[in-house]
């Protein structure tokens, strides 16, 4: 008998997500557990289990197409009794329904009226989700003129965005700027363009650096630090992490400070609840540490890093790193940050203005070591120095607290003996 299998909710307030790679095709028989699809949500690429073992009667999503939670992505041939919904209908899947009944009926009336003179456009031929129908009906945007940017033309809800977003323009407007491109087309052509569907971690670094920009009041500041001390204390500690096969690098370092300062000045381990207008304080440290993948940027998240050495730390580190690259994090391993740092030391920047990576306040920028002379003592001296650049949320932080915290990592940073007096 026929099973709708529809998109679970994999959690994290998530309500959709792309289709990376789909593990079946239609005529496949699969077992319950076994893996139907892996999608790509806002935190990672996530494993989608077979609920029943069936034949895939038909597949009602492609890769590279975005899905709906609890929309309905294959039909499936059970064999035995009806297999029970253990949830109550949606209103979201009411309104899944109410579309396509709604879709069928917009069908019907254009195949009536299909011989219908100079008609440019057919909804038969109108590739789009029941969802994105019903939004562009509430919009009151007619889908025959929106053009689709999605898999073989298929039209996505941030294509009704973008079209309700454009500058209004007659009919008459539109028909004669069209005119004039075709009429100019033995003009000279400047460039080749080549479109790409805007998807994957790539798609969620947009919307999320966006939603940064749009929710905090970004003010960045920076110091040039002297880490001529702490480079001989790393090496040293070289050493002994070899025999420990530990790769030590100095983000424990750095992490080890931060978290001193985040202690002193705990406004920066916290976030904004705006819709209870509250500030809360976080008791615990979750460092945050961006990582750079082929797919894009990640942040995987060493959880109370406060309770861990620095020869853990380091540990941790290259193993979230070598496994963001692979793709291979979990979503909890990328969740619950308070405080992220930014390195791109390694690629010779000296320094940069990182985006907060929410709901976090605050973001550290870690720049590349350079030997560049210095003053020390009415000296000029050749010493190790290295820019750190904070942005933070000025919505809850003050520039002087934010200085503060700075200075104190400074102070922890140039002084590492004091480093190691403050850990706990």
């Amino acid at each position: 008998m026929a099973y709708e299998f529809k998109l679970p909710d994999v959690g994290e307030g998530i309500h959709e997500g792309e289709i990376v790679k789909l593990h079946v095709k239609e005529g496949d028989t699969i077992n319950e557990f076994d893996i139907f699809a892996e999608i790509q949500t806002d935190k990672a690429v996530v494993e989608i289990p077979s609920p029943v073992t069936g034949t895939i009667k038909e597949l009602k999503i492609q890769e590279g197409e975005i899905a709906i939670v609890h929309s309905t992505i294959a039909i499936m041939d059970v064999e035995g009794e009806e297999v029970e919904e253990t949830e109550e209908e949606t209103e979201e899947e009411t309104e899944s329904k109410e579309a396509k009944k709604e879709e069928k009926k917009e069908r019907a009336e254009d195949k009536q009226t299909s011989s219908a003179p100079n008609q440019a456009h057919s909804a038969t031929h109108i590739y789009a989700m029941p969802s994105v129908r019903k939004f562009a009906r509430e919009q009151g945007i007619d889908l025959s003129q929106v053009k689709g940017s999605g898999k073989n033309g298929r039209i996505l809800a941030e294509d009704v965005k973008g079209f309700k977003n454009e500058e209004p323009a007659g009919k008459e407007e539109k028909q004669q700027t069209k005119t004039e491109v075709n009429t100019k087309s033995t003009a000279p052509i400047a460039g080749e363009e080549e479109r790409v569907p805007l998807r994957g971690i790539r798609r969620v670094i947009a919307k999320r650096m966006v939603e940064s920009k749009h929710t905090s009041a970004h003010v960045n500041i920076l110091d040039e630090i002297d880490v001529t001390e702490l480079i001989e204390l790393r090496s040293w500690g070289k050493t002994i992490a070899k025999d420990r096969n530990t790769k030590l690098t100095y983000l424990p370092f750095i992490m080890k400070a931060a978290i001193a300062a985040l202690r002193e000045f705990p406004m920066l381990n916290a976030s904004i609840d705006e819709e209870r207008e509250e500030i809360i304080f976080k008791h615990y440290y979750h460092i945050g540490m961006a990582a750079a993948t082929d797919q894009g940027l990640v942040v995987p998240v060493i959880h109370d890093a406060d309770q861990k050495s620095i020869f853990d730390l380091a540990d941790e580190v290259t193993d979230l790193g070598l496994r963001a690259r692979d793709m291979k994090l979990s979503p909890d391993e990328m969740k619950g940050s308070t405080f992220t740092i930014s390195n791109l030391g390694g690629y010779g920047t000296q320094f940069f203005t990182p985006v907060i990576n929410q709901p976090e306040v605050a973001i550290l920028g870690v720049g590349t070591i350079q030997e560049k002379p210095a003053v020390r003592e009415g000296e000029i001296v050749v010493r190790s120095l290295m820019y750190l650049s904070l942005t933070f949320d000025h919505r809850l932080i003050d520039g002087d607290v934010a200085a503060r915290f700075l200075g104190k990592l400074k102070q922890l940073l140039e002084n590492p003996k004091l480093l190691m007096m403050e850990m706990r």
